[in-house]
Protein backbone atom coordinates (compact mmCIF):
# COMPACT_ATOMS: atom_id res chain seq x y z
CA UNK A 1 0.00 0.00 0.00
CA UNK A 2 2.73 2.36 0.81
CA UNK A 3 4.49 2.15 -2.18
CA UNK A 4 1.28 3.40 -4.46
CA UNK A 5 1.09 6.10 -1.84
CA UNK A 6 4.79 6.96 -2.95
CA UNK A 7 3.79 6.74 -6.58
CA UNK A 8 1.07 9.05 -5.63
CA UNK A 9 2.59 11.55 -4.20
CA UNK A 10 5.36 11.43 -7.17
CA UNK A 11 2.78 11.53 -9.38
CA UNK A 12 0.92 15.17 -7.79
CA UNK A 13 4.52 16.45 -7.21
CA UNK A 14 4.97 15.80 -11.25
CA UNK A 15 1.29 17.23 -11.77
CA UNK A 16 2.64 20.72 -9.60
CA UNK A 17 6.23 20.95 -11.85
CA UNK A 18 3.99 20.62 -15.30
CA UNK A 19 1.47 23.48 -13.81
CA UNK A 20 4.30 25.71 -12.58
CA UNK A 21 5.73 24.91 -16.19
CA UNK A 22 2.68 26.10 -17.88
CA UNK A 23 2.09 29.20 -15.99
CA UNK A 24 5.57 30.07 -16.91
CA UNK A 25 5.24 29.48 -20.64
CA UNK A 26 1.65 31.23 -20.39
CA UNK A 27 3.65 34.64 -19.48
CA UNK A 28 4.97 34.44 -23.18
CA UNK A 29 1.63 33.76 -25.27
CA UNK A 30 0.35 37.18 -25.76
CA UNK A 31 -3.10 38.04 -27.01
CA UNK A 32 -4.87 41.06 -27.90
CA UNK A 33 -8.12 42.50 -28.14
CA UNK A 34 -9.56 46.14 -29.35
CA UNK A 35 -12.22 47.96 -30.15
CA UNK A 36 -13.93 51.33 -31.80
CA UNK A 37 -12.54 49.73 -34.73
CA UNK A 38 -8.87 49.20 -33.70
CA UNK A 39 -8.69 52.53 -32.23
CA UNK A 40 -7.99 50.67 -29.04
CA UNK A 41 -5.77 47.78 -28.76
CA UNK A 42 -4.74 45.81 -25.75
CA UNK A 43 -2.63 43.19 -25.65
CA UNK A 44 -2.47 40.63 -22.46
CA UNK A 45 -0.51 37.44 -21.48
CA UNK A 46 -2.49 34.45 -21.24
CA UNK A 47 -1.92 34.86 -17.48
CA UNK A 48 -4.06 37.63 -17.76
CA UNK A 49 -1.40 40.47 -17.40
CA UNK A 50 -1.71 43.64 -19.36
CA UNK A 51 1.12 43.88 -21.66
CA UNK A 52 0.37 47.33 -23.95
CA UNK A 53 -2.35 50.01 -24.44
CA UNK A 54 -2.29 51.91 -27.35
CA UNK A 55 -4.55 54.52 -28.54
CA UNK A 56 -5.48 55.97 -31.51
CA UNK A 57 -4.46 59.97 -31.07
CA UNK A 58 -8.30 60.93 -32.16
CA UNK A 59 -9.89 59.85 -28.97
CA UNK A 60 -7.65 61.84 -26.06
CA UNK A 61 -10.24 64.45 -26.48
CA UNK A 62 -13.15 62.50 -26.38
CA UNK A 63 -12.70 61.20 -22.74
CA UNK A 64 -16.33 59.05 -22.24
CA UNK A 65 -15.60 57.12 -25.81
CA UNK A 66 -11.61 56.51 -24.84
CA UNK A 67 -13.12 54.76 -21.19
CA UNK A 68 -15.55 52.85 -23.31
CA UNK A 69 -13.17 51.35 -25.68
CA UNK A 70 -10.49 50.29 -23.19
CA UNK A 71 -13.07 49.10 -20.59
CA UNK A 72 -14.40 46.52 -24.32
CA UNK A 73 -10.88 46.05 -25.59
CA UNK A 74 -9.62 44.70 -22.06
CA UNK A 75 -12.03 42.65 -21.35
CA UNK A 76 -12.16 41.21 -25.16
CA UNK A 77 -8.63 40.13 -24.75
CA UNK A 78 -8.93 39.40 -20.68
CA UNK A 79 -11.85 36.37 -21.77
CA UNK A 80 -9.45 35.27 -24.79
CA UNK A 81 -6.72 34.93 -22.32
CA UNK A 82 -9.02 32.94 -19.63
CA UNK A 83 -9.95 30.73 -22.50
CA UNK A 84 -6.15 29.76 -23.25
CA UNK A 85 -4.94 29.63 -19.32
CA UNK A 86 -8.03 27.35 -18.49
CA UNK A 87 -7.49 24.83 -21.00
CA UNK A 88 -4.04 25.01 -20.86
CA UNK A 89 -4.02 24.66 -16.77
CA UNK A 90 -6.50 21.94 -17.11
CA UNK A 91 -3.98 19.90 -19.78
CA UNK A 92 -1.31 20.14 -17.49
CA UNK A 93 -3.14 19.20 -14.60
CA UNK A 94 -4.60 16.20 -15.95
CA UNK A 95 -1.56 15.15 -17.15
CA UNK A 96 -0.20 14.67 -13.70
CA UNK A 97 -2.95 13.00 -12.05
CA UNK A 98 -2.23 10.07 -10.13
CA UNK A 99 -5.60 7.48 -11.18
CA UNK A 100 -7.99 7.80 -8.26
CA UNK A 101 -11.14 6.44 -8.76
CA UNK A 102 -13.93 8.98 -8.50
CA UNK A 103 -11.78 11.96 -9.07
CA UNK A 104 -12.86 12.67 -12.84
CA UNK A 105 -12.84 16.16 -12.59
CA UNK A 106 -10.06 17.03 -15.50
CA UNK A 107 -11.51 13.99 -18.14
Amino acid sequence: MFGDLSGMMDKLKEAQQKIEETKTRLNTVLVDGESGGGKVKVTVTANREIRSIAIDDTLYNEKDALEDYLIIALNNALNKANEINEAEMATAAKGGLPDIPGLDMFK
